[in-house]
């Protein structure tokens, strides 16, 4: 079955109806950039780079200095790669504890979603939960428990997350694939939790083509 890969712009162009994304936009020159609140993260956005940080493709800067040393160098990575670059995405920074969750189409028991520890460490860590799709808001609070992170996240030294509203969120994703089957992954790494919000800071979507990807 051929497949179709949406990148992390895409992706989250894509994943915004359902689930809050931190502010974005896609450049090819730095003096195009408009959100002007430091710090910023700059990123790759290739199909050739769906591992950015493989490739030393993700920085946060902190000032305008840092933001054109590191874009030039972004820049310059590509053209060593030899990469087809969609743009240098440059996204408004998130503080907060990382998550990771997503969607997988599964041979037998179709669409699971999971969710689990995120960062650049999730595979080490491997502290994941996996339920079913969909799931009702039960479901998703037992997931949220099922995790080793869960201490953190319901509250240590008075620093607690919005719970709540990750349930809502993990709710609203598992009912995605009801009307978009077709989806064969769904990974976002890392959804950033805080008091106030759960929101996207990284996504990627492989969808199968043998159905309609999406309406437009």
């Amino acid at each position: 079955m051929k497949k179709e890969v949406y990148t992390e712009y895409r992706a989250e162009k894509f994943l915004k109806k359902w689930i809050p994304v931190a502010r974005n936009e896609l450049v090819l020159n730095k003096e195009k950039i408009s959100i002007k609140k430091f710090p910023l993260v700059l990123k790759i956005i290739s199909s050739q780079a769906l591992h950015k940080s493989d490739i030393n493709g993700v920085r946060i800067v902190h000032n305008k200095e840092e933001l054109d040393k590191n874009f030039n160098e972004l820049l310059n990575i590509t053209k060593k790669k030899k990469l087809k670059l969609d743009g240098i995405l440059v996204q408004e920074y998130k503080e907060g504890y990382q998550l990771i969750t997503g969607l997988k189409k599964d041979p037998v028991f179709g669409h699971v979603i999971l969710l689990g520890t995120g960062g650049i460490y999730t595979e080490i860590i491997k502290d994941i939960s996996i339920r079913s799709c969909p799931i009702s808001t039960a479901d998703a609070e037992s997931m949220i428990n099922d995790l080793k992170m869960k201490d953190m996240l319901y509250g240590i030294r008075g620093e607690v997350a919005n719970i709540s509203k990750l349930k809502r969120i993990l709710v609203k994703l598992s009912k995605i694939p009801l009307k978009y089957k077709n989806i064969e992954e769904l990974d976002i790494n890392p959804l950033i939790i805080n008091k106030k919000e759960v929101i996207i800071a990284d996504a990627r979507i492989i969808f199968g083509l043998n159905k309609q990807i999406h309406k437009k």
